[in-house]
């Protein structure tokens, strides 16, 4: 017989969303998605497995990075994004990321003598990222210098010379400054011949990165009496409260910077001339 009170409501999985549940979907490039916090909706441009993020372009090509995981839509229905699995050995670079022919399986070199002193702790990041695999080839070892004060203490402790060469990235070098006083006090200086001071124009080393890799024209203006970097999270619409968003803000600047087209020439020319410099042979041990 029929039933007649019709089918136990409690059979089917009656807790479900009405538009379903969220499946793993691996965040793969092209896929366009809507974060559903924020209602932004974009293509898949990348995705940054060290620090599980995924980052969306929209059709003004504005980009905005968030969390992999749950909260986005798929043509409508929820999914969860996970990282891409690779399916096979992704391909050797033929270049690396400052732009020079990629040497693979290279024998480790034993490093120089020669070192290369970068002011500041995100500058030495964005120069071992982007220079990295150069410098190691090469066999230079690059040694962070807390502020430019320091330099005179640390080149007394590094006594260079003709095979010990020293190149120094420092901040914001520009004529009249304190950094160009003391720059222009070493070349003065008995080790003058075998030290290389060059800086980049930039208040800050973030504004050394491409403002367009975050869909912005240029770096926000910050007035003079407000702290630069706090003040550039407030206009990029980033948390500024404290250090720890400030921290956060470089990891997405750094994770935003695929190699030397990301940044701009007036920095990159400096630090190939520090290179140049720290590898130069020794013209004492060259023939006649």
């Amino acid at each position: 017989m029929p039933d007649r009170y019709g089918s136990d409501v409690l059979a089917t999985d009656w807790r479900a969303p009405r538009n379903g549940r969220a499946v793993e979907t691996p965040a793969d490039r092209g896929l366009v998605v809507e974060e559903v916090t924020t209602d932004w909706c974009g293509e898949i441009v990348a995705v940054d497995r060290d620090l599980d993020t995924v980052t969306l372009e929209d059709r003004r090509r504005t980009r905005r990075t968030f969390p992999l995981g749950p909260g986005f839509l798929l043509e409508g229905r929820p999914v969860v994004l996970t990282a891409p699995v690779t399916q096979r050995a992704p391909e050797r670079p033929t270049r690396t990321a400052s732009g020079s022919i990629a040497v693979h399986d290279a024998p480790a070199r034993v490093a120089r003598q020669s070192r290369i002193f970068v002011e500041g702790r995100h500058d030495a990041e964005l120069v071992e990222k982007v220079w990295g695999d150069d410098l190691r080839v090469e066999g230079v070892v690059v040694e962070y210098l807390g502020g430019v004060d320091d330099l005179a203490a640390e080149l007394r402790d590094f006594r260079p010379g003709p095979q010990r060469r020293v190149g120094v990235l420092v901040d914001h070098l520009v004529r009249g400054s304190k950094e160009s006083r003391i720059a222009d006090a070493v070349r003065r200086s008995d080790v003058g011949a075998h030290v290389l001071i060059v800086g980049h124009p930039f208040i800050d080393i973030w504004a050394a990165v491409k403002p367009q890799r975050f869909g912005k024209d240029a770096w926000p203006d910050v007035p003079r009496g407000e702290e630069w970097k706090k003040g550039v999270c407030q206009r990029m619409g980033w948390p500024h409260r404290g250090q720890a968003d400030v921290a956060r803000a470089w990891q997405h600047i750094l994770g935003g910077v695929r190699g030397f087209q990301d940044l701009d020439p007036a920095l990159l020319g400096r630090v190939e001339e520090l290179i140049d410099f720290v590898t130069a042979p020794d013209p004492r041990n060259e023939g006649p």
